[in-house]
């Protein structure tokens, strides 16, 4: 008998939850389809050169983690649930039936639709996979072949991952069953969330935000107390005024406001202290951060840990205002219809504003944490395609050559124990695998004045130079067309980092270069751009100096590096024992100061291109996560009131409003709240990703493009538009349904 229940109830409220099993499908899908690539079974052709033992363990932790966030969906959704069937379970008790028993069934009937979800899930996911495969396989640079296949121990982890989380949320539902009183059951329809005015979370939101508001204005003291100069440039100085002004303006105008209100006995509204701290803490937000953006410019010693510090300051602010906007919406939307009486009394413009205010009044909290769970999401979408473009494209930048062998002397300080190796050890693992080479380049990189060995200033280390044969040998390599030297000429050779400002200020203070054997005039083809690798720079330094041979051979050399190309690519077991038995020999720090490491293209690439790809599949799958479950919050949270709007709407009807009239009311009121929080996070996290951009330009501009991140952008937005059109269709039909809009009514 109790079977036959379960199984009727659940039918009876597969239309009623039908958004929650649409979301729970949507999450099996992407958490099979990423996982997919974890399988034992999982086999693509990728080549002897990557290794993907270390991809799938990393997929498999990163994926689990993030779908721990489905929890607080799977918990929030059955409240919905409970809350829908509290007058049911109560006349259930009414007739004898034991609550534990009731809570059994509810679990049952939960259980029935996630297993039902599990396996749409699981099915579709299989479609899925090929899209992540697609990706994974462009990724390695390989060509991609439709393969339908159902991988079993992904399917099983699937079906136990979400099992286990539907049994510790059938187990509270029991739990909160049991506790909860009959009466209290039949009057759960009546109880609503307490009114924004009575609300004391923005209080405490507040209080903290003055607290660390006094944080930052300490900071800016203290920061401009040690480090001011009066030889600052402009911006510098208006950055650490600012950094006071600002924090100090956000901790007097509460002070006036407690002011008035208790001395001047001015009844100023909390709502008016917020609308005056909004400004404020823009900016603050502003100020805070230009201390990151100005402390990369102009190389300011302001110690350790304050670009840190400065972006929890932007963060606060940020999240601050996201509070205050949401807090303050029905607020503006109320002294918005008061002053605008020809909106006001327009068709049923009254009706819709008094449905519009009532809702944010009572989910005011709700909306700001969707508000700000979304901003996480639309960030992480937009930053996933910058963060992998630019490791990517630096890869391509730093792995260049097969091997690549360089050292370093930042700890060296007598010059008898500066390197002068030839490597042999890499001659004899070549040899022994009876692998051929290319081309061999082993090179010295030199100092243009001797004096400069002792200088070890981090922002101002001395600028190496490379000799002119060594140079042509290494462009030789790369496909590039050799160049000329008179013997008392020298040129420049340029990292792809650095900008054309910078090149031109440094070619125009260096028309001529001294060294011990003499000064040297800049030629006419004064720089090279070309891509040459990223080790044959001195550390902290963006360009080379190029130099005749014979001038080379009386100058101090200080680092010495080894540059081979291979016949054909080097497997992933083989570029892993010579990565062993180089550093058996030469360790990454030896007792005298000497550094030495080895690159091999074969294991560069795989650490990489793996460590990319999960963290590229995690923040868009993270993405996806937090923003199906902030749309289902908000589309459950109208559906929760669907009765309420019922018989309102049922009133509007008997009022003499239009069927057509009643339909754009309920459009506009999902506009509104989809929209607001939407809008609102959108904004928020374009701002940060924009100051993000900025910030990294220069890595951007030469790693990646514009015009390619432009592209990689538009595609996670269409993804983001995709989901909010699918969610908000989805609802508008539901809630028509349910007030019995034609087309929809019961």
């Amino acid at each position: 008998m109790y079977a036959k229940l379960v199984i009727k109830n659940a039918k009876r409220s597969f239309k009623d939850y039908l958004i929650y099993i649409v979301t729970l499908t949507i999450c099996v899908t992407l958490f099979y389809s990423f996982l997919s690539v974890s399988s034992r079974y999982y086999q693509p052709d990728i080549g002897n050169a990557y290794d993907l033992t270390i991809l799938g363990s990393s997929m498999k932790l990163s994926i689990c983690v993030v779908t721990l966030l489905l929890l607080f969906l799977i918990r929030f959704v059955n409240r919905y649930m409970l809350l829908r069937r509290q007058k049911e379970f109560a006349v259930q008790s009414i007739m004898g039936m034991e609550q534990k028993t009731i809570g059994r069934l509810f679990f049952a009937e939960t259980l029935i639709m996630g297993l039902f979800s599990i396996g749409t899930g699981i099915f579709l996911g299989i479609f899925c996979s090929q899209f992540i495969t697609a990706m994974l396989l462009t990724s390695y640079g390989k060509r991609f072949r439709l393969s339908w296949t159902l991988f079993p121990d992904t399917a099983l982890l699937t079906v136990v991952f979400f099992v286990i989380s539907f049994s510790v949320a059938g187990i509270f539902n029991i739990r909160t069953i049991r506790k909860t009183k009959i009466i209290d059951m039949l009057l759960a329809e009546k109880e609503n969330e307490p009114d924004l005015r009575k609300s004391r979370w923005i209080y405490a939101v507040t209080i903290l935000f003055e607290l660390l508001v006094t944080v930052m204005l300490v900071s800016g003291i203290r920061k401009f107390y040690f480090y001011y100069d009066s030889r600052y440039a402009l911006p510098v100085e208006l950055m650490f005024l600012g950094n006071i002004l600002s924090p100090a303006a956000a901790l007097l105008l509460p002070l006036l406001w407690l002011f008035q209100n208790l001395f001047l006995k001015k009844k100023r509204s909390f709502q008016t202290l917020l609308l005056s701290l909004l400004p404020c803490s823009v900016l603050n937000a502003v100020t805070a951060a230009s201390v990151p953006s100005l402390t990369a410019k102009y190389y300011l010693p302001l110690g350790d840990g304050t670009v840190r510090l400065y972006l929890f300051f932007i963060l606060t602010d940020l999240l601050f205002f996201i509070c205050c906007i949401i807090y303050l919406a029905a607020s503006l939307i109320l002294a918005w219809k008061e002053k605008s009486p020809e909106h006001k009394y327009q068709n049923e413009n009254l009706f819709f504003f008094g449905q519009i205010i009532s809702k944010l009044q009572t989910a005011s909290k709700t909306m700001t944490l969707t508000s700000i769970t979304l901003m996480l999401a639309v960030f992480l979408f937009l930053s996933a395609p910058i963060l992998t473009g630019w490791a990517n494209g630096y890869l391509d930048a730093r792995s260049m050559y097969d091997v690549q062998i360089y050292s370093g002397y930042r700890q060296i300080y007598q010059e008898q124990y500066l390197p002068d190796e030839a490597y042999e050890i890499v001659t004899e693992f070549l040899a022994d695998e009876q692998i051929k080479t290319e081309y061999d380049c082993t090179f010295h990189l030199y100092l243009p004045k001797k004096e400069d060995f002792h200088n070890r200033m981090k922002y101002d280390f001395p600028i190496a130079a490379i000799s002119l044969s060594d140079y042509n040998t290494i462009r030789t390599m790369l496909g590039l067309e050799q160049i000329t030297l008179k013997d008392n000429e020298f040129t420049t050779h340029w990292k792809a980092v650095a900008t054309e400002d910078e090149r031109n200020e440094f070619l125009k203070e260096h028309t001529s270069a001294e060294t011990d054997c003499g000064s040297l005039i800049c030629s006419s083809q004064a720089y090279h751009l070309e891509r040459m690798g990223q080790t044959m720079y001195n550390v902290y330094t963006n360009v080379l100096f190029v130099f005749p041979d014979n001038v080379c051979k009386n100058l101090l050399p200080v680092i010495q590096n080894r540059y081979i190309k291979t016949a054909r690519p080097l497997s992933y077991d083989t570029a892993s024992r010579l990565e062993q038995a180089f550093v058996s020999k030469y360790p990454q720090m030896t007792a005298e100061g000497v550094s030495y490491d080895i690159r091999l293209r074969t294991l560069q690439k795989n650490s990489t291109k793996t460590d990319m790809f999960v963290l590229q599949s995690s923040m868009l799958y993270g993405a996806v996560v937090l923003m199906v479950i902030c749309l289902t919050v908000l589309s459950l949270q109208q559906l929760l009131d669907a009765d309420c709007y019922r018989y309102r709407f049922g009133v509007l009807r008997k009022l003499g409003a239009e069927e057509r009239n009643i339909k754009k009311l309920v459009l506009k009121q999902l506009g509104v709240w989809f929209g607001l929080p939407v809008t609102v996070s959108i904004a928020a996290a374009a701002a940060v990703t924009v100051y993000f951009v900025q910030t990294v330009s220069k890595e951007i501009s030469a790693y990646i493009g514009f015009t390619a991140l432009l592209q990689q952008t538009g595609f996670t937005a269409g993804i983001l538009g995709a989901l909010l059109i699918c969610y908000f269709i989805s609802t508008w039909m539901l809630l028509g349904y349910s007030i019995g809009i034609p087309g929809g009514r019961k």
